[in-house]
Formats: structure tokens, sequence, C-alpha cells
């Protein structure tokens, strides 16, 4: 029975919560005194799109090669400067979207493909075969290493991972031998690392780094997924900042991040681990992925701009985004998703309408005190986080009448649509006669 107070009627439920064990039980947390609560963020991290290898594994129908470039053309266009391209030694379509990069010259020379290989011989040879001939490439070795994959997938002891692992990253590092002298680099994955004990995954991560030799004129990245989020996310970022702190040879390693969503804080995930030491994230347009997606790129790009901070990628024209990614993915994006949904600069209640409006006017005639365009005027609109021209939208739907719109609505919609200003008693009886016709519809 629970304990609430007489003020909270509710009663315990018919779902079996018992046979889930908190995050405190299934993995140690490392910190009892962290830094991260108290810095910010103050620059953007380096993104590194997912969608045509993650996101490309959870959509129920694969992109062709046709969509696999239009969606590679697009990350060109929106400034992303590496990309992971898919998983050679799993599909062919894969294999020959990594082929036709390298054999038709498509991959700027400032941009850097990742490839991605399980820790098997035979896979990181293909995977290499695929690369042949690109200028800057990443191949990225991922293994699970939580104890329940080590029992349940693998069979393996932490020890007898640890040396498979070590065994696969010498194939790794021998297959980039054949390559041209720093073109290739590294990148690790403990997959399922939010759930591996903090000693062990710090064990194999810094071998590793010693068998890659990281240094900071050629760095190992080592990326550290909540696979599958099972805490707060103040629990990750505990995780990542203990990582920070004791990584050897840190100045050689890039610490990266691949949130997944299941607990709907992806996002915040990658922000608090950005606070903790991150430098690098992977992620996919508008959080595509498997079962609740990957963060979305999109989100947390759009957020740091919220906050004056540059995010080193394009999104002025997120229509435009928008419309490439769903025809890629085949998955329509919701009209609430956060910057780039239909409605999400649209108000239809009569108080936030008239705040917009009255904030609108007041953002005009602030640009013109200062001598500057609206566009480069400082913005401080109610509702409205960002200016919706920033990201390509107009004005037109900032505010849509319904039954729920009052005379300020009503009044902007007049005013900017047929250039008519009532009177306020004229505003207050016309805005009667739309909400009657509203509620009639």
């Amino acid at each position: 029975m629970t304990h609430a107070p007489v003020w909270n009627p509710q009663r315990p439920s018919a779902m079996p919560s018992f046979r889930y064990r908190p995050a405190h039980e299934r993995v140690p947390l490392p910190l009892t005194e962290r830094t991260w609560p108290h810095r910010r963020i103050e620059h953007a991290p380096l993104w590194v799109p997912v969608d045509l290898r993650d996101g490309n594994q959870a959509l129920a129908e694969p992109m062709d090669p046709a969509r696999k470039r239009r969606m590679f053309d697009l990350f060109l266009a929106m400034g992303f400067k590496e990309i992971e391209v898919g998983y050679p030694s799993a599909s062919q379509t894969d294999f020959d979207f990594v082929r036709h990069l390298a054999e038709e010259d498509l991959v700027p020379d400032d941009v850097t493909v990742v490839v991605f290989t399980a820790a098997r011989a035979d896979l990181i040879r293909r995977t290499y075969e695929s690369v042949a001939g690109l200028r800057r490439v990443v191949v990225h070795m991922y293994t699970a290493t939580a104890p329940t994959w080590r029992r349940v997938v693998l069979g393996r002891e932490r020890d007898e991972l640890r040396e498979l692992i070590l065994a696969a990253g010498r194939d790794v590092a021998r297959g980039a031998d054949a390559m041209p002298e720093g073109s290739v680099r590294f990148e690790f994955s403990p997959e399922v690392f939010n759930l591996t004990e903090p000693d062990y995954v710090l064990e194999v991560c810094d071998a590793m780094s010693e068998l890659w030799d990281a240094c900071p004129d050629r760095p190992v990245i080592h990326n550290l997924p909540a696979t599958v989020e099972i805490a707060t996310p103040n629990v990750y970022a505990d995780q990542i900042e203990y990582m920070d702190r004791n990584l050897a040879r840190r100045d050689g390693v890039i610490l990266s991040v691949h949130p997944h969503n299941d607990r709907g804080t992806g996002v915040a995930c990658a922000e608090l681990a950005l606070l903790a030491g991150a430098q690098r994230v992977e992620g996919c347009l508008f959080g595509n992925g498997e079962r609740t997606g990957n963060v979305d790129l999109v989100t947390l790009a759009l957020n740091l701009h919220a906050q004056g901070i540059d995010p080193m990628i394009d999104l002025s024209d997120i229509d435009g985004v928008r419309r490439t990614v769903e025809h890629c993915n085949r998955i329509r994006v919701h009209e609430r998703h956060p910057y780039g949904g239909d409605l999400v600069y649209t108000a239809f209640s009569g108080t936030h309408q008239d705040a917009i409006g009255k904030g609108l006017a007041h953002h005009a005639r602030r640009a013109a005190e200062l001598g500057v365009p609206v566009e480069r005027a400082p913005w401080d609109v109610p509702y409205l986080p960002i200016d919706p021209a920033d990201v390509g939208r107009d004005y037109e739907a900032v505010i849509r009448v319904n039954s729920q719109s009052g005379k300020g609505g009503v009044a902007y919609v007049l005013q900017t649509t047929h250039g008519l200003d009532l009177p306020r008693r004229l505003r207050i009886e016309f805005s009667g006669a739309v909400q009657r016709a509203t509620d009639r519809d």
C-alpha cells in the first residue's frame, strides 16, 4: 500500500511493476561528487548523423540506393562533417552504397565517412573492402558489454569478452595498414554502455586506446551508447563524467554518446552528457531509430540555437529537411514534433494569440528603434522560443482561428491578412461572431 498524503487519492494500479529493478540495482552509479550540474554548454559538439545505418536498420522498408543518396546529399548540404554511411558487412545494399560514394568521388575532402562493423574478423575484412579509395574513414567497431548481454547473448565472462574485443581491435588496426597513411581512424562502442559496470567499460576502453595508440593527432573515438534507456538522464550524465575523468590518454580520445529514447528522455540524456564531458553526438534527424528512436539531432541543434549558440549545421529550411527525411524514411514527422512539426509555432488559444500578437508588434518596434532588420533584432516574443523565420517558416500560420480563439487572434488575422485594424469594441463583437460560427462548424 502506498503512503499517499490525504490530498492524493491515487491508489495502486493492477500493473506488475514489481517485476522490474530500478537502475541503481542494475548498474553501480560511479559518482558521489559530480561537476556536470554546474557547467554550461557553450559550443556545439561534433554531430554525426546515423540515419543511413542505425536509422535505416530500424525502418520496416530500408532505404533503396536513391533514397540513401538523397539523404547523404542532405547531410552535406546541412554541413555535417562526419557521417555514418552504413553497415557494409551486413547487407549488399549498404556495401554497394559505400562503394558508390568511393567510386563516384562523392565525399568532399573535409567530410569523414563512418562505417560500422561487429567485432568479427570476416566482417572487418568486408568493411575495409567497402571503403577502398575513400580519403577519410572512421572504422566503427562495436561489441555489447553489459552483464545480461555477456551472459545471455555472447556466453562470455568479463575476461573472455575483453580478449575477444582486443583480438578484433587488432584486426581493425591491421586493416588500416592497406589504406593510405592517416586516412583511417578508429571508433569503439561498448554497446549497452549504460548497463555495463563502470570499472569494466573503463578497462576495455583504456585497452583499446592503448592498442590503437590514441593520441591528439590521431584520436580514438570511444562512443558510449545508452542503447536501451533505463534511468533518468542524470544517471547517464554521471556515467559519462566518470569516463571523462578516468579515461587514460584523455587528450587522445573523442568522447562520444549515442542515446536512444526508450524513456522519452534521449534529448535530455545527450544534453546532460555534453555537460559531463561528451564531445560528439550520434543521432538521427527527427529521432528515427530502433524502438522509440535515436536522439533527435534537429531538436538538439535548435535547442542550442535557442540559447544563442551556433549549432554549426544549417536548419534554415526545416520544412525542406523534413520533406527529405519523410521521403527517405517513409515515416511522417508528427505535427507537434519540436521545431519541425506543422503546428509547433501555431496558437489557437485566445490568451496565447493576444500575447503573441502584442509580442510581434513589440519586436517590430524594437527592431526599428535599434535600426536593424527584424530578422536581426534580439528575439523575445511570448510563447515562441525561436523566431519561426529562422527555420524558414512565415508568420501566416502563427495565429489560427478556431472556437478557442479570442478577440486578439481574430484582430491579428484581420490585420495581417486583410489590413483591417478594428477598434477594440468592434473586435470584441466580431470575435464573438467568429466563435459562434466555429462552434457551429
